[in-house]
């Protein structure tokens, strides 16, 4: 299907029924047609309209189902010919193919196709043959195989160093925002990217049992759980088109066996009750609503995928966040310079900044930014990067250590263990300890904004999930006033934790988690709306989730809030008035005191009302 197709408002059959009503509706008015000529020409105008809609009712009573939208409209338009209101038959297929068109294009962004998880998953590895490593499917390695990873790679299984040392960036997996060192006897996962040293690994999981595989599972699993929010108008119709139908016949039927009236005036009057009681003002009302607050959220940068998100969303009670990516930028910081005894705090930056100066390592980027006064490379000499420890080089001919404890203590230097929200990178000169520097994840600017809107909107209740440390995780939700934490989660566990917040919680409300990582998608798709970043988040968390925040701030979360309850506010207001005023037109069709076309302007006034109440679920404020 081309992407033309794919954006097209109405099918070209909808719109040559237009046409065709347009001509017809224009020669009724300017020449003088028989009943055939009109008939013909408005019943083709019907056809090309409401072919679909005639097909769909007829599967349906074949399937035993006959009561819903579909076949009122169908009965409804059939009748409309019946007494000869041949205009009112095409318009009641236009109007109804009308609103089904703002109900198909507001869910045309609905979660599409979770494949792009499998880019988590490499398709080749290095399986080591002999005295050779030959390239084979992830498929093929058995457990007790040994791989070799390459820098740059995707770990393809999951397995046990047993040579080699490296860091490994596992934020896809577990949302941890540093880098994992690894040497031998330590675990690696699939999915995670190897930064720097060669890995020889022994495999101990095969591809189907792999963290990457579970990870997808755990998807499909979550999204087959998470409830389907039914159309309204077919929930409606359920219960509607029967009790309509029903009385039409019994307005058809009840009189004239009663009193002996003319069974041809009743009988047109209930064909006259069945042709009003079309609820076009439902069927267009309330889909624009939902369409119209998807529009002002989508110029605000939120992308909504469904009208059903928007509705869910208006019941939110509970809020749950991925830390890393989510309410922090993903970057590292050096947030805190700890010089040791008798050493300046600039000299200490000094030496951490040189020693980092041939480094690729996101740590050692960070120590460099956070030296301001140049890098000169002709003072470094002797550079020595020890993967999974850090580096020994000469700084102005004195020897510089920068690292982590291991690294301190292999040289047998002295430091004291620090314990910290976020990384420590330990510092010695000339086998004394200089000091340290805390490392880690920076907050966003307005996380805590988007807290407190959320507060103030009465959320209930705001929890954090994060693969990091205890100590990053409770310094970010004490900093930004999040009630509830977990930390060190993998994905599996992130899903746990959501279910026993979900589960835990009082009230009938809603859950909504945001996300942004491959490791948050199992999450997202469980959630009640799951809300992902869509400029930092990967492809998979996009995909998975209801919402995305194209600018990845975390405040408009709150925004889409607001738009969502007063979305909600306006169709509940025009179904309220609709279906009041439905209830007065059926009352005077019934009773013999409207004509059709009577009947058909006050439902199509009312419908004009609706639109236009419907129209101000656009127009939301930015500050609430």
């Amino acid at each position: 299907m081309s992407a033309n197709k794919k954006e097209r408002f109405l099918p070209p059959r909808v719109y040559c029924g237009a046409g065709v009503f347009a001509a017809a509706l224009a020669l009724t008015h300017t020449v003088t047609l028989d009943w055939r000529a009109a008939l013909a020409a408005f019943g083709a105008a019907w056809a090309l309209a409401g072919g679909d809609v005639l097909w769909r009712a007829l599967k349906r009573i074949l399937r035993g189902r006959v009561f819903d939208e579909n076949f009122l409209m169908a009965i409804a338009s059939i009748g409309a010919f019946c007494i000869g209101e041949y205009p009112e038959a095409a318009a009641v297929m236009l109007f109804y193919q009308l609103g089904e068109a703002f109900q198909e294009r507001a869910l045309r962004k609905s979660r599409r196709s979770i494949a792009s998880l499998l880019s988590i998953r490499p398709d080749a590895a290095h399986l080591k043959r002999g005295d050779v490593f030959v390239t084979v499917s992830p498929d093929a390695v058995r457990p007790g195989d040994f791989i070799l990873i390459k820098p740059g790679e995707r770990v393809p299984l999951d397995g046990l160093v047993t040579s080699g040392a490296s860091s490994l960036d596992a934020s896809a997996l577990t949302g941890e925002s540093m880098p994992r060192d690894v040497g031998p006897g330590a675990e690696v996962l699939s999915g995670a990217v190897n930064l720097n040293g060669a890995l020889l690994v022994r495999v101990t999981r095969e591809a189907g049992e792999s963290t990457a595989a579970k990870i997808l599972r755990l998807v499909e699993e979550a999204a087959q759980k998470k409830a389907r929010v039914e159309n309204f108008i077919t929930v409606f119709a359920r219960y509607y088109t029967p009790a309509v139908v029903l009385a039409a016949l019994a307005l058809a039927l009840v009189p004239p066996f009663v009193t002996g009236a003319a069974f041809s005036l009743w009988f047109r009057r209930a064909i006259i009750f069945l042709v009003v009681s079309c609820p076009c003002a439902l069927v267009i009302s309330v889909p624009l609503s939902f369409f119209a607050g998807i529009g002002a959220a989508s110029r605000r940068g939120i992308l909504v995928k469904g009208s059903a998100f928007i509705e869910a969303l208006a019941r939110a009670d509970t809020v749950v966040f991925d830390k890393t990516g989510t309410l922090s930028k993903g970057v590292f910081k050096v947030k805190e310079v700890l010089p040791a005894s008798g050493w300046p705090r600039e000299e200490v930056l000094f030496f951490a900044a040189h020693a980092e100066a041939f480094s690729t390592h996101p740590i050692a980027l960070s120590v460099r930014e956070a030296w301001d006064g140049g890098i000169d490379t002709a003072l470094v000499e002797g550079h020595e990067e020890r993967p999974g420890r850090g580096i020994k080089v000469r700084v102005r001919g004195r020897e510089v250590l920068a690292g982590n404890r291991a690294l301190m203590a292999e040289e047998a230097v002295p430091c004291e263990a620090l314990e910290a929200a976020g990384s420590v990178l330990y510092l010695a000169v000339d086998g004394a300890a200089a000091g340290a520097l805390i490392i880690a994840d920076e907050l966003k600017d307005d996380s805590a904004d988007a807290v407190r809107a959320l507060k103030a909107l009465g959320i209930k209740m705001i929890a954090l999930l994060t693969g990091d440390s205890r100590q990053a995780g409770e310094a970010a939700a004490r900093e930004l006033g999040i009630d509830r934490v977990y930390t060190g989660l993998l994905p599996q566990d992130k899903v746990a934790a959501f279910e026993e917040i979900a589960q835990g919680k009082r009230g009938a409300g809603t859950t909504v988690f945001a996300g942004d990582g491959v490791n948050d998608a199992p999450v997202l798709a469980r959630s009640d709306v799951g809300v992902a970043m869509g400029g930092l988040g990967s492809d998979a968390a996009i995909e998975a989730a209801d919402l995305v925040l194209m600018t990845d701030e975390p405040s408009r979360l709150a925004l889409a809030l607001r738009i969502a309850r007063k979305t909600s506010g306006i169709v509940r207001q025009n179904i309220a008035f609709a279906l009041g005023c439905k209830a007065i037109i059926l009352a005077l069709g019934a009773l013999g005191l409207s004509g059709i076309w009577a009947a058909v302007f006050g439902d199509v006034g009312v419908t004009c009302i609706a639109v236009l109440n419907a129209l101000r679920a656009m127009r939301v404020r930015e500050g609430g």
